[in-house]
């Protein structure tokens, strides 16, 4: 095992329950208002897709580092991408996202490479489980081709965890700044979930999995 695949497993471990419930069927109802339907669905995706775009754009304009810059704006061109799709299946090219998910405005506040790639990392894999969801959602919507459009999101999340382990190796001199990483991939994954809580428990429910 390398040095970043075992950071990854150590913030998976660190955040079990945080990722385990942010890729539960509820993900889904605190991120649409608990309207789960299929614009909901893709209107919320869209503003998801639309801030990873911007952050990770801003980054590879502000990063001084050349490789981790090079490899955000891949990911923006990626994340971009993304949401021009996601705009194609709403049917509403004007589509003109306001929210900013907690998640990016945490992003978004981190200046040094080492806390954005640790962040890179806890975004990814708070992404990861969502997606499922959406993916989840056109599956038993019996939309099988929409459903696939998302499976091909996930495959270029996997490419981004794989960018941002690459980057690890690059970034971490030593141990502090692989404990600097970890502090902010988990500050990440923290910032998603806080704002699940908080829009279950606006709408009356219980943030805790259902036995």
């Amino acid at each position: 095992m390398t040095d970043s695949d075992a950071f990854v497993e150590a913030v998976q471990e660190e955040n079990q329950t945080p990722l385990s419930r942010l890729g539960s069927s509820k993900s889904l109802y605190a991120d649409t208002g608990g309207d789960i339907d299929t614009e909901p669905v893709l209107e919320a995706t869209a503003d998801a897709e639309h801030a990873a775009w911007q952050t990770f754009e801003e980054w590879a304009d502000d990063e001084d580092d050349s490789a981790a810059s090079k490899a955000f704006a891949t990911t923006a061109e990626e994340e971009r991408a993304h949401f021009e799709t996601v705009l194609e299946h709403l049917g509403d090219e004007g589509y003109d996202p306001q929210e900013v998910p907690a998640l990016h405005e945490y992003l978004r506040g981190l200046e040094s490479t080492v806390d954005r790639v640790g962040a890179f990392v806890g975004r990814t894999l708070a992404s990861t489980r969502s997606k499922d969801q959406v993916v989840g959602y056109f599956v038993g919507d019996a939309d099988p081709q929409t459903a696939g459009v998302f499976r091909e999101f996930g495959d270029d999340l996997d490419d981004q965890l794989e960018r941002a382990e690459t980057l690890l190796e690059a970034v971490c001199a030593d141990a502090d700044d692989r404990e600097r990483a970890q502090e902010a991939a988990t500050g990440a994954i923290e910032a998603a979930y806080e704002e699940y809580v908080e829009n279950l428990e606006a709408m009356g429910a219980n943030p805790k999995p259902v036995c």
